[in-house]
């Protein structure tokens, strides 16, 4: 989709692109310019994320900052403008940039919302950026008795600029003078939990934001942080007495909200979860020779560079079983009533990091020898743990390995990754006492779970790729037979 408009022959608008397939929002996370900063074409101007992952994004044009929409941790709809960019600056009538200005300067900004001047309202942020935050309750919290001084804050805080607002937040007497706290959603829950009045809160955040940090200091019993406080004896004194025996560092809940990765993964596996029929099958399995083929395969000259471990050889025994049982790669189109058999296999890996549980996948994975799946494999880790998996990296999965077994557990169920049709779980490896060639000994042991979505996967089929798996596991070589 086009993510800029061009508002005049001077100035023009970035909007926020869908950086995925089908994506609605994503979070700013960080800005990396700022008002008055110059940029060039491809520039990195902000990261954000989505509900896949986070991204960054670049500038399509050169030019000078003119204004950031939206503040550090605001949610977006894709096609709102985050950013205006000034493409001509030696013209001489832009207008002053609100991050820029002083403090008197945002209380203009209102009046001119009023009377435009004969200027196209979205060049200063308060045409399309106070109607694009719909989902954030401090949009208009403004009353009419002190609109100049208050408004001017909240439109500040709106367009993400540093402009300091006093008139806004002071804890003795802004806010009781009928004004409202400014603070993000999650941080009024806190302080709603917590039994704080947020009127009484000092604000440390930029703009005059009270924060966590500053909720949290307010509700210890020596609320020493903030020396601003003492001009307020009689405001604060509820919040300290009130809140000792309710929280501080002995908390007994938290709130986190839920967005971003986490809530495209409850969403994806609730979805999964009640639309295919999942079956799980279980085998146990001796994997003895298949720890010896990595010990070998770490000092093959031909594996140089690459990092060799057991998820490596499992990987490639569930590409072998699929190609000899090529019925599983498939997936349920419900619109058409189809199954659609695919040719090619996008191998996924779960891969859990700080920002939750992404599954990126190896393209056309069959093709790879091992070698090449060694490193893909490598990359593929490497980047998640990064933080930088792109959207494109998690589409198009056909199957997935889940590998529990690096947090010691045995098995699990694992629930298929939405649109695929089977995910194989790999437990612990584990020195375990077992019968081997008619005599009890200590081998290298492990559990494998299938779960399958049986609409398209029968039990007959389901188990036939996990024998395979198993087989080439407990007998390696037949990498070479069966392939």
């Amino acid at each position: 989709m086009t993510t800029m408009t061009e508002t005049s022959a001077r100035f023009r608008e970035f909007k926020m692109p869908d950086v995925g397939e089908g994506l609605t929002e994503a979070e700013i996370l960080k800005w990396f310019v700022q008002p008055g900063d110059t940029v060039t074409d491809g520039q990195v101007v902000c990261e954000v994320e989505t509900a896949k992952a986070a991204v960054e994004l670049p500038i399509p044009f050169d030019g000078v900052v003119h204004e950031l929409r939206f503040p550090e941790g605001t949610t977006v709809d894709v096609g709102q403008v985050i950013i205006a960019i000034d493409v001509a600056p030696g013209s001489g009538d832009a207008p002053a940039p609100a991050a820029a200005a002083p403090a008197q300067e945002p209380v203009e900004t209102p009046e001119a919302e009023a009377e435009p001047k004969g200027r196209t309202p979205v060049l200063v942020g308060y045409g399309v950026a106070e109607s694009s935050t719909k989902r954030r309750p401090r949009k208009g919290a403004a009353p009419a008795p002190e609109a100049a001084a208050v408004a001017a804050a909240v439109q500040a805080e709106l367009n993400g600029h540093g402009a300091p607002a006093p008139a806004a937040v002071p804890p003795q007497s802004g806010v009781p003078a009928g004004g409202r706290p400014l603070a993000k959603p999650p941080v009024r829950k806190l302080a709603k939990d917590l039994g704080i009045d947020l009127a009484t809160v000092v604000p440390t955040g930029k703009d005059g934001i009270i924060t966590r940090e500053d909720v949290h200091a307010a509700a210890a019993p020596a609320a020493a942080e903030a020396p601003a406080a003492v001009a307020s004896p009689v405001a604060p004194a509820p919040a300290v007495t009130e809140a000792p025996g309710a929280v501080s560092d002995s908390a007994r809940e938290t709130r986190i909200p839920v967005k971003g990765v986490r809530k495209a993964i409850a969403q994806a596996m609730v979805g999964s979860a009640f639309t295919a029929p999942h079956v799980t099958e279980f085998v146990t399995v001796d994997v003895t020779r298949t720890m010896k083929l990595v010990a070998e395969l770490k000092e093959d000259k031909d594996m140089a560079g690459v990092r060799v471990n057991p998820l490596l050889i499992i990987a490639k025994a569930l590409l072998v079983a699929i190609k000899r049982n090529p019925e599983v790669n498939a997936a349920w189109d419900e619109a058409n009533q189809e199954i659609v058999q695919k040719h090619y296999v996008n191998l996924g890996i779960a891969a859990a990091t700080p920002r939750g549980l992404i599954v990126p996948n190896i393209k056309d994975a069959h093709d790879k020898t091992l070698p090449q799946l060694a490193e893909a494999l490598g990359e593929l880790v490497a980047t998640a743990r990064d933080g930088k998996t792109s959207p494109a990296a998690m589409a198009g999965g056909t199957v997935t390995i889940t590998n529990v077994g690096v947090f010691g557990v045995d098995t699990g169920t694992p629930i298929l990754n939405p649109g695929e049709s089977a995910i194989l779980a790999v437990g612990a490896i584990k020195l375990q006492p077992w019968v081997h060639k008619g005599k009890v000994k200590p081998r290298q042991v492990t559990t494998l779970a299938l779960s399958f979505d049986h609409r398209l996967v029968d039990g007959e089929l389901g188990s036939k790729v996990l024998a395979d798996v198993a087989a080439i596991l407990e007998q390696p070589k037949r990498l070479i037979t069966w392939a």
